[in-house]
């Protein structure tokens, strides 16, 4: 198999945060991949899409101190490997095991870190990873408005969280390099914008447009402006664990920069600071640019979705617009490389972010949940159809190295990872990526 200059790509939706002091939100045992695993891979592949967004779920495989539970994920990822398809493997996703405890542990990087490497150890032909998935999400949601896991609102428990969960994310792509030293790290990040209601809210509004981009910040190894630095070190960081972000910063030549944008990405502040949805105001394009501008990385669309509403066809007009979105980035210069409609299935209680257990179906998949396809299935399918040739920026050049797994143990692709092997060894972080 030939592998696409573009990257159209579906995922399996694994969140599973704890809600209420403890009750773990399993989004994979939800939405029944459990028990139609092969069902769901068998969909992906008859849809002609070569990429997915896929991880083990983090609470059943890593069940102690280097201690795992690999049957469910070697089931899985050999099924994968034998259809071809590429994933894009998600380790962290909203939530640690019961064991960790929550994102204040500051042991937790260095055991995630452990973690990571275990998993690219066992799987060697995996190449793709987002070792934490939305990065800046996670930590607001669990630490400032006090919704998952740790369930704290301040912005000492906030802080606390980002840098554990960036810090747990540079130190696992340093240890999957050792591992795939061709490793592509596709940073899943959501794409945010906040919108001044009056004169008096554009103080407020300026900072958490800067808030917005820590995470990455931290995790590409950029300096940040004098407010934000005030900010982190106020609040618990210190200068050696900004200096580490600083060290790391080599590591941003193994990454793309994917981002996430749904119609909730964009919102409107009071002068209070208080913030409520705006909907889609400037959407995908302009904040994309933002975030490119910024960082100068390959982009990815990495997720998107709406709901499936009463005329039916809400999900379909949305799937549009997005993708119009990406040929207007891509037009405009920026090396945008793939795109994604998340998930592949309904989902589960997103509608309360997850904060309920209520069991209600949300018809945002390709499939319901009785793996029946959707009206923005079948759209999505013509369009990879009829698309498929694009290429990312209007250059062959820029077609990403991607090893297909059956590709994996082929010499041109052995004498890569050789090379990129060589590289790794030469980098400043190389000696101390696990270390740390």
């Amino acid at each position: 198999m030939t592998m696409p200059l573009f990257m159209f790509a579906t995922g399996i939706e694994n969140s599973n945060p704890t809600i209420r002091n403890g009750h773990r939100v399993d989004e994979m045992e939800k939405c029944g991949h459990y028990e139609h695993w092969r069902t769901d891979f068998e969909l992906v592949a008859d849809f002609d899409i070569h990429f997915l967004r896929y991880g083990p779920p983090i609470h059943r495989t890593w069940i102690g101190h280097r201690r795992y539970d690999w049957d469910f994920a070697d089931i899985t990822f050999d099924y994968l490997k034998n259809l071809d398809i590429v994933p894009v493997v998600d380790l962290c996703h909203f939530g640690v095991p019961d064991w960790i405890g929550d994102f204040q542990n500051p042991d937790f990087p260095v055991l995630f870190a452990e973690y990571a490497c275990a998993f690219a150890h066992r799987f060697p032909w995996v190449q793709l990873y987002t070792p934490v998935n939305e990065m800046f999400i996670c930590a607001l949601f669990s630490a400032s408005y006090g919704w998952w896991n740790e369930q704290l609102q301040s912005d000492m428990a906030f802080v606390t969280a980002l840098k554990h969960i960036v810090k747990a994310n540079v130190l696992a792509m340093g240890g999957i390099l050792d591992q795939r030293p061709d490793a592509i790290f596709v940073q899943s990040e959501s794409s945010e914008y906040y919108h001044a209601d009056n004169p008096s809210a554009i103080k407020p509004a300026e900072i958490m447009n800067s808030r917005r981009f820590l995470s990455l910040d931290l995790n590409y190894g950029r300096r940040i402006n004098s407010d934000m630095y005030e900010f982190l070190l106020d609040n618990g960081m210190t200068r050696d664990e900004y200096h580490f972000f600083l060290k790391h910063s080599p590591l941003r030549h193994h990454c793309m920069m994917g981002n996430d944008y749904y119609v909730t990405n964009e919102h409107r502040v009071s002068a209070d600071g208080m913030t409520r949805p705006s909907g889609e105001v400037f959407g995908y394009d302009e904040i994309t640019r933002q975030y490119y501008d910024r960082y100068r990385l390959p982009v990815m669309h990495t997720e998107t979705n709406l709901v499936e509403g009463p005329r039916g066809d809400e999900a379909v007009d949305w799937l549009w617009k997005q993708w119009a979105n990406v040929l207007r980035v891509r037009n405009n210069g920026v090396p945008i490389v793939g795109f994604t409609w998340y998930s592949l299935t309904d989902q589960v209680d997103w509608d309360t972010a997850l904060r309920e257990d209520n069991g209600r179906v949300n018809p945002l998949g390709l499939y319901d949940l009785d793996r029946k396809i959707r009206a923005v299935g079948r759209t999505y399918k013509q369009l990879i159809q009829d698309w498929r040739a694009v290429l990312p920026a209007q250059s062959v050049c820029l077609h990403v190295p991607v090893v297909l797994p059956s590709e994996y143990d082929e010499p041109v692709a052995k004498r890569r990872r050789e090379a990129m092997a060589r590289r790794v060894r030469r980098s400043p972080v190389a000696e101390t990526a696990i270390e740390e």
